[in-house]
């Protein structure tokens, strides 16, 4: 098993960021401006290989509630197009989570977990 340390300011950011998005959503739809969130999971790139100290393919065992899928870029970046297109037109104050089921499934029983990985937040 492998710990992450010191999630805690990633964690209260995380949170803050939320907080922030239905704080404007409620603020700002008045005016007819949406405010939404998009919350990816990790995305197998240098920065989050570093930030988790994984190896080139560790990103492949962290945690999924997808089998055989593996979150890309573009992923977000379609997320991130959805919420800003007139499709999302009535979304607003909304976090999207593209992470796999991360959110959905409850670790702590570890009934569902696939990974080796385990986060502390």
């Amino acid at each position: 098993m492998k710990l992450v340390p010191n999630l805690h300011a990633y964690t209260s950011s995380k949170h803050a960021m939320l907080g922030l998005t239905k704080n404007t959503a409620a603020e700002l739809g008045k005016f007819g401006i949406r405010v939404n969130c998009l919350s990816p999971y990790i995305i197998a790139n240098t920065s989050s290989k570093e930030f988790f100290k994984l190896e080139d393919d560790g990103c492949d065992g962290v945690y999924s509630n997808l089998k055989g899928v593996a979150l890309k870029e573009e992923d977000a970046a379609e997320g991130a197009l959805f919420l800003a297109s007139d499709e999302s037109k009535y979304i607003s104050g909304h976090n999207l989570a593209v992470d796999g089921g991360f959110t959905s499934i409850n670790l702590v029983f570890g009934l569902f977990s696939q990974s080796s990985v385990v986060f502390h937040t």
